[in-house]
C-alpha cells in the first residue's frame, strides 16, 4: 500500500492511559477545543504537557489554525467537553497526514471523574493504604485494608471504584469516614456506606444541618479494623471547616482532610466564616500538628498541582519537611497569618453551596447535575500553587 493511500487512523485514549502520561512525566500535545471560559478555568496539566485552546466552532471551516501549531514530532490528543467534537477535529487532523492522533475518552467529564488507585505503604501492624488519586479533579480519597475489613475515608461521589477494587481483594468495607462537610465535591460516603451496610461517620460540629443519620467522629473515639489491630485515631483539627478532623493511622499515616496539603494550607471561608476561624485554623496547623512527630506521613484530601504527585502518582510529603517547605506552615506573624487566608484568596469552587446543600442531603440533584456542580478544580487552598 503506497503513502498516498495509507489510511488514517485516530485513537482513544483513556482517563488511565492520560494518568499514566502525567504522573509518569511523560511529552504530549494536547489540543483542547472547547470554548475559551472552559478552558481558561480548568484545563489538563503536566510538567512536559503542552496544551493550546482553539475552540471547536473556530475549525469548523477548517483545521489549518490547528496544523500550523501543532508539533509533527509530538503525540497528539483532542479534548472537548464530552468526546464527540475532539473525536470529530481528530479525525480531520489524522486526515490531513498527522499521526500518533489521539482523542480522550468521555471527554473532561469522565477526566474529572476518574479515579485511579495508588499503594502508598504497607502497616506496622498489618495492612495496606491506598490512596485514590483524582487526578482530573485533584481530590484524593483512601483504603486502609487489614485482615479483610477495609474504611474508605473522604469518598468520591463515584462508588464504583471502591467496591470494585475491595471486591478485589475480599475486604468487606466495614466504615466511611468524612473529614469534613466538603464544599468542593459531593461526597459518595452516604451511598457506599447504604450499599455496603458500612458505618458512615461525620464529624458532629459540621453535620448539624445534615438530614440523614450519621455516626458522631469523636475526638480520640478510635475506629478499628480487622483483628482490632489497625487503628483509625480521630484528631479535632478545626479551621478549614468548624468540625474538621484529621485522623491518625497507626502512628504512621497523617490524613490531614483539608486542613495541610503539600503546597498549601486549607482556607477558612467556604462556609462565609473566615474572620471566625482563622484562629482554630491556626492552632490547628501550628499547634496541633506542630506537636505531632516529623516522621508522619501526610496524605491529604486534595491537590492543587500536578507536580505534587511523585513518579508512582502518589501524593504525599513528611510531616516534618512540610515545616520547612509548606508556605502556610512558615508564617510567624499572626496578622501576616490572617491576611494569608482571608484576602486576595482564589476563586471559590464552582457551585460550592449546593454541593455543601447536596452533602447536607438538603437537596438532591440527579447524576447529570452533579457532574455540572462539580466540574472544574477544587480551590479548597489558600495558594493554588
Amino acid at each position: 500500500m503506497s503513502e498516498e493511500t495509507k489510511p488514517t487512523t485516530i485513537t482513544r485514549m483513556t482517563p488511565h492511559e492520560l494518568t499514566q502520561i502525567v504522573a509518569g512525566h511523560e511529552e504530549l500535545f494536547i489540543l483542547d477545543v472547547r470554548n475559551e471560559t472552559e478552558f481558561n478555568d480548568w484545563k489538563i496539566e503536566g510538567e512536559k504537557i503542552e496544551i493550546i485552546n482553539i475552540p471547536y466552532f473556530d475549525l469548523l471551516d477548517g483545521i489549518e489554525p490547528a496544523l500550523e501549531q501543532i508539533p509533527d514530532h509530538k503525540r497528539l490528543l483532542v479534548v472537548c467537553a464530552k468526546e464527540g467534537s475532539s473525536q470529530f477535529i481528530g479525525e480531520q487532523i489524522a486526515e490531513a497526514g498527522r499521526e500518533n492522533v489521539y482523542y480522550l475518552e468521555g471527554g473532561m467529564k469522565l477526566w474529572s471523574e476518574h479515579l485511579e488507585p495508588v499503594k502508598i505503604g504497607d502497616l506496622m501492624s498489618g495492612g495496606e493504604v491506598y490512596q485514590f488519586v483524582r487526578i482530573g479533579k485533584g481530590c484524593l480519597s483512601y483504603m486502609v485494608v487489614s485482615d479483610g475489613e477495609a474504611v474508605v475515608i473522604d469518598s468520591a461521589r463515584m462508588i464504583q471504584p471502591y467496591l470494585d477494587f475491595a471486591q478485589a481483594r475480599d475486604v468487606q468495607i466495614k466504615h466511611v469516614l468524612d473529614t469534613h462537610l466538603h464544599a468542593d465535591h459531593i461526597s459518595g460516603g452516604r451511598e457506599l456506606s447504604n450499599v455496603t451496610g458500612a458505618a458512615y461517620w461525620l464529624p458532629p460540629k459540621d453535620a448539624d444541618e445534615v438530614t440523614y443519620p450519621y455516626n458522631e467522629l469523636v475526638e480520640n473515639g478510635d475506629i478499628r479494623i480487622g483483628t482490632g489491630n489497625v487503628n483509625v485515631h480521630p484528631i479535632y483539627t478545626p479551621g478549614h471547616t468548624i468540625g474538621s478532623t484529621s485522623f491518625l493511622i497507626d502512628d504512621q499515616y497523617l490524613l490531614t482532610g483539608d486542613i495541610l496539603f503539600i503546597a498549601s494550607i486549607g482556607r477558612p471561608d467556604l462556609a462565609g466564616k473566615a474572620e471566625d476561624w482563622v484562629s482554630d485554623l491556626r492552632n490547628s496547623l501550628y499547634e496541633l500538628y506542630g506537636g505531632l512527630p516529623e516522621h508522619l506521613i501526610v496524605l491529604p484530601a486534595h491537590f492543587g498541582k500536578v507536580n505534587e504527585l511523585d513518579v508512582q502518582g502518589k501524593v504525599w510529603a513528611k510531616l516534618g519537611d512540610l515545616f520547612s517547605t509548606n508556605p502556610g506552615l512558615n508564617i510567624k506573624d499572626e496578622t501576616d497569618f490572617r491576611k494569608t487566608v482571608t484576602e486576595n484568596l482564589p476563586p471559590q469552587p464552582n457551585a460550592y453551596q449546593e454541593i455543601r446543600q447536596t452533602n447536607m442531603g438538603k437537596i438532591n440533584p440527579d447524576e447529570e447535575e452533579q457532574r455540572e456542580m462539580e466540574i472544574g478544580p477544587n480551590r479548597c487552598a489558600v495558594h493554588d500553587n
